[in-house]
């Protein structure tokens, strides 16, 4: 059993980011809300935090167990928070997507809010909610951490409180996300009602332990008692909840006003940071969880389908938008079903050593910098031009070269065009599901990739052929905005030129929740 000293170790991160919530509200206030240091604050907990998370990487994973007396003897469950290379991976994300959005957002906010204070702290406690997500290892954890994160999102994306576009958004996204956290809770209950227990894998455990996945397993015991046509609900119910955080179809309808409507930084945010974090949920609970529980082919057809329809739905949408804001976030959807389609892929062949989880969490890493590096340059254009209009982007070349050959790096990336590192991204997942056999999710996936040139390059005309706006002069970027710009440059061209030691990073999380990547710790 690990002791007080080990436990708090390995939530150094999210105790990192709870300590800086609490020191940039004080700050805050000590100031009267006044402008001052309330984003380099958060910066230094966000800083910190990666630190934590890089020096764990090296150490032995952790599993926080619960033991309790009893008449028998003590009885100890299956941890509810595991601490290990996956966790990290994400809490890598989670911690690089909310550290750029700070650094693109700080010019963003003068002027537009005086609750800095307030704004800075909520995005800290989103991406602690976000490492519990990635680390959950019990329903209850995963239902709590999802639930964090959704209300620090609402608030968020309504934080503008004089816009009343900010506000709508936030009420809609409140409104759709009641519905499916509704859902997502029926579905838990109705699990636990087969399982007779939330715990869902007994991963480091020293002992076999009662868990979702043991009881699962047991395909003989669940046929007798008639229990497939619950599970087979159940699942679909708890993908409701973990779907609306990542915007898969029909779960999405929440994605365009909330994007449109937020502060700019904050949808930059939304289209990274909680679609990570739904990511790690649904392949723990696909994977070790759900995965051999006798209906297999049964979520994986379903996988298929709904990788199917969020591709084609995104990238057919995303044709008619004039508002970049909305049109990127049909992207984001439809670059969701991309990451699906390596899902869809698991259990059914490798390609050249890329596991199909592998290639999803390869497209995630190629994605996040890729899509901040976009957003980053849509910041600058709405600052300067207080619109995120298609015609706020005309004559961009003119007005600034640099971000101009940026944005066209990132969209081009966004297609999939080598040597960059959305190429390597779909290539993988593409690739996966051919070596699975899947071809014609793989065709689908290719075809919708070429639809999203249309309007991807509607943006790149209006950027590199449209005349800037009378009276429109050469356009002036924060320093910190350039920073970001410039690395994701570098990321998205080291990814898609030397994807090595990224196809590694990816495959050793991927093999930690795969079920023969399970190893007992024994401690």
């Amino acid at each position: 059993m690990p002791n007080l000293d080990s436990i708090l170790i390995h939530f150094s991160p999210e105790l990192v980011l709870a300590l800086g919530a609490l020191v940039v509200l004080l700050y805050d206030i000590a100031i009267r809300g006044r402008d001052g240091r309330q984003a380099q604050l958060t910066l230094v907990a966000l800083v910190l935090a990666l630190g934590a998370t890089f020096w764990l990487w090296g150490q032995p994973p952790l599993a926080i167990f619960e033991a309790r007396g009893a008449a028998g003897g003590a009885v100890v469950r299956p941890g509810a928070f595991i601490s290990d290379g996956y966790t990290h991976f994400f809490r890598l994300i989670g911690l690089l997507t909310t550290l750029l959005v700070v650094l693109s957002g700080m010019v963003y906010l003068r002027g537009r809010t005086p609750f800095k204070g307030e704004f800075y702290a909520l995005l800290l406690c989103a991406v602690m909610a976000m490492n519990l997500m990635a680390g959950a290892n019990d329903l209850i954890v995963v239902a709590l951490a999802i639930e964090f994160l959704s209300i620090t999102s609402y608030v968020l994306t309504a934080f503008l409180r004089s816009d009343p576009a900010s506000i709508e958004a936030g009420l809609k996204y409140f409104l759709y996300g009641s519905v499916t956290s509704a859902a997502m809770l029926f579905g838990i209950s109705l699990i636990y009602g087969v399982a007779g227990t939330t715990s869902l894998t007994p991963a480091y455990a020293p002992e076999a332990m009662r868990t979702v996945a043991g009881v699962l397993a047991e395909h003989d015991t669940i046929a007798v008692a008639g229990l497939e046509s619950v599970l087979l609900p159940a699942i679909m119910l708890v993908l409701a909840g973990v779907g609306f955080k990542i915007a898969l179809v029909p779960f999405h309808q929440w994605s365009p006003d909330a994007y449109e409507g937020a502060p700019t930084p904050v949808t930059a945010f939304l289209s990274v940071g909680p679609k990570a974090a739904g990511f790690a949920v649904l392949l723990r609970l696909m994977t070790r969880v759900f995965g051999d529980s006798g209906l297999m082919s049964g979520w994986m057809g379903m996988i298929g389908l709904i990788a199917i329809l969020t591709m084609v739905l995104g990238n057919i949408a995303a044709l008619t938008q004039s508002n970049v804001k909305r049109l990127m976030a049909y992207s984001s959807i439809a670059q969701a079903g991309y990451m699906l389609v390596g899902l869809a892929a698991y259990g059914q062949g490798q390609l050249a050593g890329l596991d199909p989880l592998g290639s999803t969490l390869l497209f995630l890493l190629a994605y996040i910098f890729t899509n901040l590096g976009a957003f980053a340059i849509i910041i600058a254009i709405d600052h300067a031009a207080g619109s995120s209009e298609l015609e706020a982007f005309s004559g961009l070349m003119k007005r600034s070269p640099f971000l101009a050959i940026a944005l066209a790096v990132f969209l081009f990336s966004l297609i999939g065009i080598p040597p960059l590192s959305g190429f390597v991204g779909k290539f993988a997942v593409f690739g996966s599901a051919v070596a699975a056999g899947q071809i014609p999710l793989a065709v689908i996936g290719v075809l919708t990739g070429v639809i999203s040139v249309v309007y991807y390059f509607r943006i790149l005309r209006e950027a590199f052929f449209g005349q800037p706006v009378e009276g429109a002069g050469r356009l002036t970027v924060a320093p910190s905005l350039t920073f970001v710009v410039a690395v994701a440059l570098v990321m998205t061209f080291a990814i898609g030129l030397a994807p090595g030691a990224f196809v590694d990073m990816a495959n050793q999380a991927a093999a930690l929740i795969a079920p023969a990547g399970e190893m007992l710790a024994g401690h």
